[in-house]
């Protein structure tokens, strides 16, 4: 039988396997910059004991392998009385993952924010959280675009390591594929095609987002 034919046959699992990573992808990804933001938001004022504690964990999340961590969480939870599924081990492990990762790319950038901007929205009466959500936010997420989408495609290449605890995402379909039939290349080439197809996604929601930047004036051509 000609190979590019079974893997023809074999579409419904590529297409489950596809599905399941995009929507792990897409819910981890905005859990995961929800959570960046969280913790920039908590890093904000002056140095203390609560805050040097709080950027020790994201760091050392930032030094553990994700596969690792996605072992602890579905192997290692269990013995300490948690079982977590499958699914909800690889959602909580992305998420927490590239959570720290985005909130230092977004601490990189507060950094050297110029201060004029948030001085001007505490003159004009606004609060902290307020001027944090209008002021702050939109200025680093537009500036950092770039490294967010680089960090966006690296959470959903790691969507691959999830079929080790067996989450049937695209991998998974891919090397269920060609164990039954015997055809790796094939169905490894099919599911890079994929896995490019997302990013090239990815890549043209970042030019939507450099658009907007330019409107706003946060950026220029």
């Amino acid at each position: 039988m000609n190979r590019w034919q079974t893997i023809w046959d074999a579409r419904a699992d590529f297409a489950a396997g596809f599905g399941n990573t995009v929507l792990l992808a897409a819910v981890a990804c905005a859990i995961a910059f929800l959570l960046g933001c969280a913790l920039l938001f908590l890093l904000e004022g002056r140095d203390n004991a609560w805050r040097r504690m709080l950027r020790a964990a994201i760091n050392g999340l930032r030094m553990l392998p994700f596969l690792i961590f996605v072992y602890v969480l579905y192997y290692g939870l269990p013995s300490l009385g948690l079982r977590l599924r499958a699914w909800d081990a690889g959602l909580i492990g992305l998420a927490l993952y590239h959570g720290a990762y985005f909130a230092e790319i977004l601490r990189g950038a507060r950094l050297v924010m110029p201060p004029g901007s948030l001085e001007a929205a505490y003159a004009h009466g606004y609060r902290r959280g307020k001027a944090f959500l209008r002021i702050v936010l939109p200025q680093l997420a537009l500036r950092t675009r770039g490294v967010l989408g680089n960090q966006l495609i690296l959470c959903l290449k790691d969507t691959s390591f999830l079929s080790i605890i067996t989450v049937p995402e695209l991998t998974a379909a891919a090397n269920s594929v060609q164990a039954r039939y015997f055809i790796p290349v094939e169905a490894f080439i099919v599911a890079v095609a994929l896995y490019w197809l997302l990013g090239i996604g990815i890549e043209a929601m970042l030019r939507g987002i450099r658009r907007v930047g330019l409107r706003r004036g946060f950026e220029h051509e």
